[in-house]
Formats: C-alpha cells, structure tokens, sequence
C-alpha cells in the first residue's frame, strides 16, 4: 500500500514519457492533475540528470485547463503575473499567492456555508486578513511599476482595485465549488 503522507514520484524518461514508481505503470498529465485533485502531492523528476520538474510539469497542466476553456485566472490575473516577473515585486508575488490560496483553502468549506447573496466576500473567514494583504500586495507591486507621484493619490484608486479583486475572488470561488462538485 502507498504511503500517501509522502510525495508521489513520476519520473521522466528520456522519452518524455511519466512513469509512475508506486503503480509500475507510466501515466499521462490529466492522471497526474487526477492525483493532485485527489489531494496527493507530486514529485516529477528527471531520470537521468534527477533535476526537479514538478513546477513545469505543473504550469503545463494548467496551460492545457486553460486552453480547454476550463479559465480559473482571469485575464487581468496572467497579466498581473506576467508583468511581476519583470518588476521588483517578484519576491511579494509568490508569498502572497500562497498566502491567499493556504487561506482560501482552509476556509473553503466554512466560506461556502456562510456566504450570503448580498456580499458573499463579507463573511468569508478571514476576509479582513484577506484584504490587508490584497493591499499590502498591490501597493507592493505599483511601488516598482507605477511611476512616482507629485501628489499624494487619491483614496478613491484602492476601492477600485479591492472592488476588482473581490470580484475576481468571488469568480475564482465560484469555480473551486463547482471543481469540488
């Protein structure tokens, strides 16, 4: 019996084909996105050299959900992405998006029991935590983009932004509870 506390090992062989160590058998990206839904974590290897691919085998799997029309990022969300590679906010990016997506996930099935109609966001739990961040995170990011400013801005921008980030969480929750169904 597999130890599932322990990451799967898939190894890639030379002809790019994954074989799964635990089954014996080799598998394909959709089995191994399979096994990440069932809550399993992966490690995909190169067999030769041993170098780690599991990062590029990952955004590989989300690039063909994406490309199927299966959209959980907006638009503006892979454009936000790609433009933090090229600014200094990169070292923000990444703790932020875990930090969101650690907090999505263990408030996930409370959220869904609490959400109202009138703004489900509201009582989603730790939605003040959530919101510090998102600023925390977009003051972080135009500090290294936007050019700077005469004048101090207006308090008017942040509503804007955190309208829109709420609207793009709530989309991105909508899709989780329908992936979960």
């Amino acid at each position: 019996m597999a130890d599932t506390n322990k990451p799967l090992l898939i190894k890639r062989y030379a002809s790019r084909r994954l074989y799964n160590t635990e089954t014996s058998d080799y598998v394909t990206l959709e089995d191994i996105a399979t096994f990440i839904r069932d809550g399993r974590e992966v490690q995909i290897v190169d067999l030769k050299s041993g170098d780690d691919l599991t990062r590029q085998y990952l955004l590989q799997i989300i690039a063909e959900h994406e490309s199927r029309g299966e959209s959980v990022l907006g638009v503006d969300i892979l454009t936000d992405l790609v433009r933090s590679y090229t600014t200094q906010a990169t070292s923000v990016v990444p703790q932020f998006l875990t930090a969101s997506f650690e907090m999505l996930r263990s408030g996930q099935s409370d959220a869904m029991g609490k959400m109202s109609k009138a703004n489900p966001m509201s009582n989603m739990p730790g939605f003040e935590a959530m919101q510090a961040q998102q600023q925390a995170f977009f003051k972080a990011m135009t500090s290294g983009v936007m050019p700077a400013q005469s004048e101090p801005t207006t308090p008017e921008a942040p509503v804007d932004d955190l309208d829109t980030i709420k609207q793009q969480l709530a989309e991105m929750q909508e899709k989780l509870s329908k992936m979960g169904k």
